[in-house]
């Protein structure tokens, strides 16, 4: 690498009002076309409706453990072994397993429709901070995929 060489990675800033990072990440997974500040409204609006289905929960909270309860431990992965494909199981690192709560949550909140953005997130939210909704439903398929592929697990590196 050259010595003048310069990064052209953007560095990420804590958001606004939590100053979280986890929040970042989550506004810019909503962020359609750019539009950062409208992903923020619909954020800060959907932990609005939240906190009032949960009054006695901070707001940090509630995207904190809904986030954390949608993270999956295990998913499978497929691999070709001598002409057959196998759903192999594996173990997701921390990272990952932020990035596919985050993705899911938003994702099955856009699946929802006849709402406003904001409702169908802080539903998801709460669900998911409840340990109910899709995308903890999800997270369980998941981890039942892995479960009954177990046996292939030898496969896996």
């Amino acid at each position: 690498m050259p010595r003048n060489y310069k990064s052209t990675a953007v560095l990420q800033r804590p958001d606004p009002k939590f100053q979280s990072m986890l929040a970042t990440k989550i506004i810019n997974a909503i962020m359609l076309d750019g539009k950062k500040s409208t992903a923020q409204k619909v954020f800060y609006d959907a932990l609005d409706l939240a906190s009032k289905k949960l009054p006695e929960v901070e707001q940090e909270e509630i995207f904190t453990t809904a986030i954390e309860n949608a993270k999956p431990a295990v998913e499978v992965r497929s691999k070709r072994v001598g002409g057959a494909n196998y759903q192999i199981p594996r173990e997701v690192k921390r990272a990952r397993q932020q990035a596919l709560a985050i993705r899911w949550v938003i994702d099955n909140s856009r699946k929802k429709k006849g709402k406003p953005m904001r409702e169908r997130l802080s539903e998801e939210l709460v669900d998911a901070y409840n340990g109910t909704g899709a995308s903890v439903q999800w997270k369980e398929n998941v981890h039942k995929m892995a479960d009954a592929n177990k046996a292939y697990a030898h496969f896996g590196r």
